[in-house]
């Protein structure tokens, strides 16, 4: 379950109370456009905005007997206003207010995930500057390749965050739409003026076109947007959860003090807030295939999307919200096991450096398979004997004819292998 309390600014934008209020002020903004049409008498409009307000508990008892949310709140708001309500809500419909509100809502959590997103690249960059020289040997298939720096692979993970900054950016400007057009988009008793009115008050745009609602294309790309930035911190997570087995102990999550791993085992000391992570993302997942069933409709609206888009929205919102404030403490307590990283860097006696042999080799004339045969027989028995890779390059007598033992060394040299990692921060403007 996500902790609340860690996220109290994100959870009260879905509370009935901060719904309400967008509900309130969009009737409000609505009626003063009337107003400017000559449709409404302005005193009415005055005694309606001095007077209007709502009573969430009054609200849902309401509910309960006309068994719909928006009569339920008009009926509790012209508790209030008095005779003046009936200039309220004239000419809308429900998803008027429902789906403008949405865009709203989605506005208001999309800015406060940018803000976590923007906190955790700068921590990302800094970490990779700090670690631009700690080296560590890279992976593929989970089988060593060659030598990386742990720099680079946070810097990866930057530039990951600043590529979801961006699709959020350009996802927030898809959803900040909004619609005042009435039962099927045709502004049959709304002058449009109301929907441009309403919208640039409340800081978004009208939508181009519209039918009851919103089109649920612009929720879904929204909510994919969530998934692809739970998917890169899913990404960060297993990492570390790799790097963090026994065997391997290069890199370990946060472990504070009075923290225990496990019932049975005293000595454990497990990712879970990585685990946490991991699974949180396979959710915002489902949640974003959920939103692209939403898109196809019945004609101009049926309500089979609106009792989804309750749950996958703000569960969304806040589960990605939450992913990231947690992996945010993981960044930022994590800690690196620097002698470990360079002790399985030379697990593999040299095999490392098997690339600029064959590279080498090739230079000097020989085909790329004869080059290769010649140093995947070494490697082999490197594999087999656990005897060192350079020991037997320099002893092999096929080796020996073509290169000098020096330029041997020059190749099985660490810091020959790492000599482009400064273009590449270069590149990332980190340097």
């Amino acid at each position: 379950m996500i902790d609340r309390y860690a996220l109290p600014e994100i959870s009260e934008i879905w509370e009935d109370e901060n719904k309400f209020s967008i509900w309130l002020e969009i009737e409000l903004l609505a009626c003063e456009a009337q107003a400017k049409l000559g449709l409404i008498p302005p005193e009415a409009v005055r005694i309606i905005r001095q007077n209007a307000r709502f009573d969430a508990k009054r609200i849902l008892e309401i509910e309960e007997t006309v068994q719909h949310d928006v009569i339920a709140f008009l009926t509790n708001v012209a508790e209030y206003v008095g005779p003046e309500a009936r200039f309220i809500h004239y000419g809308m419909t429900s998803s008027d207010i429902l789906d403008t509100t949405l865009a709203v809502q989605m506005k208001q959590a999309g800015e406060l995930i940018l803000k976590k997103l923007q906190q955790m690249m700068e921590l990302l960059q800094e970490r990779a500057k700090e670690h631009r020289n700690t080296v560590m040997v890279g992976r593929t298939h989970g089988v060593h390749a060659e030598p990386i720096t742990l720099g680079l692979k946070l810097a990866l993970w930057a530039e990951d965050t600043r590529l979801n900054i961006e699709r959020l950016n350009a996802s927030l400007d898809t959803i900040s739409v909004g619609q005042i057009s009435g039962a099927v988009g045709t502004y049959d008793h709304l002058d449009p003026y109301v929907e441009e009115y309403v919208c640039k008050m409340l800081e978004l745009k009208p939508a181009p076109i519209s039918t009851q609602i919103i089109q649920r294309d612009r929720h879904a790309d929204y909510m994919n947007t969530l998934a692809l930035i739970a998917a890169g911190l899913e990404k960060i997570s297993i990492e570390i959860r790799h790097l963090q087995k026994t065997e391997v102990l290069e890199m370990e999550e946060p472990f504070g003090k009075g923290q225990k791993g496990s019932s049975a085992m005293p000595h454990k000391k497990n990712p879970i807030i990585c685990e946490r992570i991991s699974g949180m993302a396979r959710l915002v997942r489902g949640f974003a295939v959920t939103a692209m069933e939403n898109i196809a409709l019945w004609h101009e609206r049926d309500i089979s999307h609106s009792s989804v888009e309750r749950i996958i929205i703000p569960d969304g919102t806040m589960t990605v919200y939450y992913m990231l404030h947690k992996m945010i403490q993981v960044l930022s307590g994590m800690m690196v096991n620097k002698e470990k990283m360079l002790r399985n860097l030379n697990l593999t006696n040299g095999l490392i450096y098997s690339q600029p042999v064959l590279l080498k080799l090739i230079e000097k004339g020989l085909s790329r398979e004869e080059a290769y045969q010649l140093v995947q027989k070494i490697a082999m028995e490197v594999w087999k004997t656990g005897k060192n890779f350079e020991d037997l390059l320099k002893k092999d007598d096929e080796i020996n004819r073509i290169l000098e033992k020096s330029e041997i060394e020059l190749i099985c040299n660490l810091e020959n292998r790492l000599k482009n990692v400064n273009y590449i921060f270069k590149k990332l403007k980190l340097i």
